[in-house]
């Protein structure tokens, strides 16, 4: 599916960037969906985002510099607001005003988890809800951010497809005796779905921290939930209490390239697991899937006529249920699917 071409996308909350990365001042960019952006922190501390296009010519705004709050190019100190308004222009005579119609096209941006999320028109949903930032007995830990050459589409059926554990993840948590994954529990909601099963999953003394369990091989309890249209949530649960949740933003960068945003709570303590070794952990994994994924067809196509032996495995159940919200999502704004 080439996202680009879907115009139903843009109206939805997507992960660009750790606020951390706009703490210096400088303007950062970022494509979203093919569209070039630029993204800086006003006085209020609050995000912002422009198309990344000086309106007198045209040179990108990320080249400029941050300004008591406010967005100067670095072509000719032509300035802007949040709104994309251009308030100060240096070589106007003194007593003329700037004409309303100088301006940039500004973009919904808002915080979120330590982020900043922009939708590039009116967002159909919310960001999703994480109940354990923030809240007490819980840490939040980022984890990280990096460019995958793959689609969001593929991602997120990686993400619910338990069959490749014992593959992928043979050396890691996989199990490699066990690869008839275990059945899901699938529950329909508005804008996704809620995912569960319980899997059995290798748990050498390295990996004792994480689980907090000694046992060679021990048990996930997982609860994946699907947000429309490239976001989901893993709430694993070990026997011993411990709750490894981890939130995804498959951003799509283009029809080639998705950003991986990670986020991950615990409801541990740092002396019971240290958050470098939590990193280490998940980004062992991650790269993992990240290495197979890339080596598959970016274009997946949403499309419900697959191979007859994949809709007789449990385990494609929740990318099949994937690809009927998003094709209904379609459907519903008069899209349809586009590939090569």
């Amino acid at each position: 599916m080439l996202v680009t071409r879907q115009p139903v996308f843009r109206k939805f909350w997507h992960p660009v960037m750790p606020l951390s990365k706009l703490q210096g001042g400088t303007p950062q960019p970022f494509t979203l969906l093919g569209e070039d952006i630029v993204l800086w922190l006003g006085v209020d501390g609050e995000p912002h985002a422009l198309k990344d296009r000086c309106c007198h010519r045209t040179a990108r705004l990320s080249k400029g510099r941050c300004v008591n709050g406010a967005l100067e190019c670095g072509y000719h100190g032509w300035t802007y607001d949040g709104t994309g308004r251009v308030i100060r222009i240096p070589q106007l005579d003194e007593g003329r005003e700037i004409p309303a119609g100088y301006c940039t096209p500004a973009y919904r941006c808002r915080a979120a988890y330590g982020y900043a999320w922009v939708a590039l028109e009116e967002p159909l949903a919310p960001i999703p809800e994480m109940p354990e930032y923030g809240a007490p007995g819980w840490r939040t830990i980022f984890q990280f951010h990096e460019v995958w050459a793959t689609s969001p589409l593929r991602a997120l059926e990686n993400s619910f497809d338990n069959s490749h554990f014992s593959f992928v993840h043979r050396a890691t948590f996989g199990v490699a005796a066990q690869p008839r994954p275990s059945r899901y529990e699938l529950f329909e909601r508005d804008g996704g779905f809620h995912a569960e099963t319980v899997i059995a999953a290798t748990n050498p003394p390295a990996f004792h921290r994480v689980s907090g369990c000694t046992e060679p091989i021990t048990q996930r309890h997982m609860r994946n939930a699907y947000f429309l249209p490239f976001a989901r949530r893993l709430d694993i649960e070990y026997p011993s209490g411990v709750r490894h949740v981890i939130l995804n933003g498959f951003t799509p960068i283009d029809d080639g390239r998705i950003q991986l945003c990670q986020w991950l709570f615990r409801n541990d303590t740092e002396a019971d697991c240290p958050a470098q070794m939590l990193i280490d952990f998940d980004h062992v994994i991650t790269r993992e899937d990240k290495d197979i994924l890339e080596s598959t067809d970016p274009d997946a196509v949403v499309d419900l006529r697959r191979r007859g032996v994949e809709f007789s495995m449990d385990s494609d159940r929740p990318g099949i249920l994937i690809r009927r919200q998003l094709m209904e999502l379609l459907a519903a704004h008069g899209e349809a699917e586009v590939h090569r």
